[in-house]
């Protein structure tokens, strides 16, 4: 079934285009019941809704839509009263300007194939927390992430900086490449690659395995001892906690903004 449809809850300037935030149900056992989703645009909402739409002819359940009773879709496709509680118009309307076209054209939309790329994110493990084009992810995570991190709901990670743009922005502020990123020397404090390290450990919870591989480091205890140094550093050395917290902005700002 399709539940309603609301505007994100998350205080925030506008998005570039219109976000929803969409409750999904789960078709996998290994999944909780519901997800919810913030989905980015029309075309994207569209596509979700029609792919809910046709899950039980996936499924086998039976070969004509309108014959599963436990569904929302035939509500889309009547006018009677008892479908009141349905909001369905905004949904409709996307499809069509003109208010006596819209339940035709939803129908047309509906027994259409889904899109391939829609049914390979949800069929996959694990659903997305987030639906749409390069921009709009990008900036979700980078305006809201700071806000929404949290150790016990795994999916505020998926709003976590991508760790590319926290090494891209290290060697940007530095002025080094990417290669000192990668290269230390016994008794030499590398403070981009340090930094780098740090923020990849505060900023997206990698684990020291994830760093090790990411850094070129051979051992765990390598990763930890950066981070701890740069943590003690940081509580001595002002103008070292000063670029940090630059660097930090610099990394939560939304590219749509610069």
């Amino acid at each position: 079934m399709v539940s309603c449809f609301s505007p994100s809850p998350l205080p925030a300037p506008a998005p570039p285009r219109r976000a929803t935030r969409r409750r999904v149900g789960s078709t996998s056992r290994r999944r909780g019941r519901f997800k919810s989703i913030l989905v980015d645009g029309d075309s994207y909402l569209l596509q979700l809704v029609r792919y809910i739409h046709r899950n039980p002819l996936r499924a086998g359940l039976v070969e004509k839509l309108n014959k599963y009773p436990w569904s929302s879709h035939k509500g889309y496709l009547s006018d009677a009263k008892k479908w009141d509680w349905l909001n369905k118009e905004f949904i409709l309307s996307m499809l069509s300007s003109e208010k006596g076209n819209r339940r035709r054209t939803y129908g047309r939309f509906v027994s259409m194939a889904d899109s391939t790329d829609i049914v390979e994110i949800f069929e996959g493990h694990r659903l997305p927390s987030l639906l749409g084009g390069e921009e709009f992810i990008i900036w979700v995570k980078e305006t809201f992430f700071t806000r929404k991190e949290h150790k016990e709901v795994p999916e505020s990670m998926a709003l976590a900086p991508n760790l590319h743009r926290i090494k891209d922005i290290v060697c940007e502020f530095y002025g080094v490449d990417r290669d000192k990123l990668h290269t230390s020397k016994r008794g030499v404090f590398n403070e981009p690659r340090a930094v780098a390290i740090y923020l990849a450990r505060m900023l997206r919870k990698d684990g020291l395995d994830a760093i090790c591989r990411e850094f070129s480091m051979s051992r765990y205890s390598s990763a930890s001892s950066a981070i701890e140094r740069v943590k003690r550093q940081m509580s001595k050395n002002k103008k070292l906690k000063m670029r940090i917290d630059h660097i930090r902005l610099q990394i939560h700002k939304g590219q749509t903004q610069t």
